[in-house]
Parts: structure tokens; C-alpha cells; sequence
């Protein structure tokens, strides 16, 4: 049997929601080992003038504990 543990990660991209997601495993995986899905509970987005400057994505992240 598997036990699995879920934590929120927060995380942004200049360029999209996506490589926000991708930066934030990224990032993860440097100290969380045996990341198995991720689940982009929300995005949000900054904007300056007429323009998106900034992507925001929280997740959640789950990862099989050994």
C-alpha cells in the first residue's frame, strides 16, 4: 500500500499558467522526491496597463512517501 502526502505550492511565470506549473514541479522535485500528479487548483494573472505581466498558479502536489 502507498502512502501518498499532498502539499500547496505556489508558483509564476512571465510567459504562461503552463511553465508556471512546469517551474513550480521543477522546483519541487529539488527536495520532494516521487512527485506523481499535480493539480492546478488555481490561476490568477497580473496586469499593468492593457497587458498580462505575470502568471500566478497555486497547486497541489502529490508525492508517494517511502
Amino acid at each position: 500500500m502507498a502512502v501518498l502526502k499532498v502539499i500547496e505550492v505556489l508558483s509564476n511565470s512571465e510567459k504562461s499558467w503552463e511553465d508556471a506549473t512546469k517551474k513550480a514541479v521543477k522546483e519541487a522535485s529539488k527536495t520532494v522526491k516521487n512527485i506523481k500528479s499535480v493539480y492546478v487548483q488555481d490561476q490568477s494573472a497580473i496586469v499593468n496597463g492593457n497587458d498580462v505581466v505575470e502568471f500566478r498558479v497555486n497547486l497541489k502536489l502529490t508525492f508517494e512517501v517511502r
